[in-house]
């Protein structure tokens, strides 16, 4: 099925903002901003969303951009655009589903995050349709993907979030059945290049690499390990190989370094001959299903693990400096900047963390009273959480 194209030219000019959360875990992919945290937060504004949601917000210039999916059968489609300063809806726009919704009754529908250039959203849902915008809410274009390939789909949902590399835009759909990643034209929605991936379930998320020469390159991670792509072609960089989640996902430096799930927490750089070179590996780091969070600015690695343990470790050998028990559980991945994590469980509970040298200690907390497993989105306006019925603003 070809894309249908409704504006083939984009007219709109780039809004230049300092703390823009065009992606899922925000500008690194890794979940740091250096924005500032309040420590003390109090909600803003809340709003009410139509339907269910795991999807995380993003924020392009003075506008939050969230997804839902509605009905009995959750294939209404929904993109919504509001004000970051009070919230007040910008637009809507809505559309029926193409492919499959089933999904297990924790997720939803909309469960990828979108995905903006700073021109457009893009708005992927687990029923494989995807939907290109202009910033005013105009249909530039869509594919339901499911019409060029029926079977991929798994029984519980998809949930991979896609990323813009290098101008095109990264789909990466790894299921039981029919898995594939596709570099897709942000143009006209064709596309570009598509390959095969490991039939298995898969939920993490691709990553933005950045390459020794300064180029873009994208991070596909699934059960067999992770393969660092040329977005232009798909065509391989480098692999490691040694196996890898498929609930949390990697996370990367500002050298491309990756830090991956895999036999606990395996830090990683390219190597020679396609291959990857190990850095360090600690089994004591493994993350549950919160992505492990990286900070360049001080060195330090993150990790929330299955048992709601908050680890620090020193991004340069994964040596753990401190530890603490936080009230979990977690579904959603953790944001942080240099001296402030926040961390909310699944029973409502925002946790803000104090991020000191050898300890970590609980300084705030917020009770928003519904179950979130969105990780939260964060710009100079304040912090977005949202939940499957309530978006928030936090500051």
């Amino acid at each position: 099925m070809k894309p249908i194209i409704l504006l083939a030219l984009l007219t709109l000019p780039f809004n230049a903002h300092a703390n823009q959360w065009l992606q899922f875990r925000g500008p690194s992919g890794s979940g740091y901003t250096d924005a500032a945290l309040p420590t003390e937060p109090k909600v803003a504004w809340e709003l009410d969303l139509p339907g269910k949601g795991l999807s995380s917000p993003i924020v392009v210039g003075d506008k939050v951009f969230v997804t839902a999916s509605s009905g009995p059968n959750q294939d209404r489609l929904h993109v919504f655009c509001f004000q970051a300063a009070d919230g007040a809806n910008v637009w809507e726009r809505q559309f029926w589903s193409t492919g499959r919704t089933m999904c297990h009754d924790k997720t939803a529908v909309a469960a990828p995050s979108p995905v903006s250039d700073g021109k457009r959203i893009l708005a992927l849902f687990s029923s494989n349709d995807l939907f290109c915008l202009d910033l005013e809410g105009n249909l530039l274009w869509l594919r339901g993907l499911t019409s060029d390939y029926p079977n991929a789909s798994n029984s519980l949902g998809l949930a991979s979030s896609p990323v813009i590399a290098d101008g095109v835009f990264i789909a990466h759909v790894e299921n039981d059945s029919e898995s594939f990643a596709a570099g897709i034209s942000l143009e006209n929605g064709k596309n570009l290049w598509k390959k095969p991936r490991t039939k298995r379930a898969n939920w993490t998320s691709p990553l933005v690499v950045k390459a020794a020469d300064g180029k873009e390159l994208v991070a596909l991670q699934g059960s067999e390990g992770v393969d660092v792509v040329h977005p232009a072609t798909g065509e391989v960089a480098w692999r490691y190989g040694e196996g890898a989640s498929t609930i949390p996902s990697s996370a990367v430096d500002a050298e491309g370094n990756l830090y991956i799930p895999s036999n606990g927490l395996t830090a990683v750089k390219a190597g020679a001959d396609g291959g990857a070179e190990q850095l360090w590996r600690v089994g004591s780091m493994r993350p549950g299903t919160a992505s492990p969070l990286v900070n360049d600015a001080t060195d330090r690695i993150y990790v929330i693990t299955n048992a709601n343990v908050l680890s620090c470790g020193d991004l340069t050998d994964g040596k753990r400096l401190w530890r603490m028990r936080l009230e979990g559980p977690f579904g959603a991945c953790p944001v942080a900047n240099d001296t402030h994590l926040y961390a909310c469980n699944e029973k409502g509970l925002v946790q803000v963390i104090a991020l000191g040298e050898d300890k970590g200690e609980v300084v705030g907390t917020l009770e928003l009273g519904e179950m979130i497993q969105c990780t939260p989105a964060v710009s100079a306006d304040g912090v977005f959480v949202r939940s499957n019925g309530k978006l928030w603003k936090l500051q």
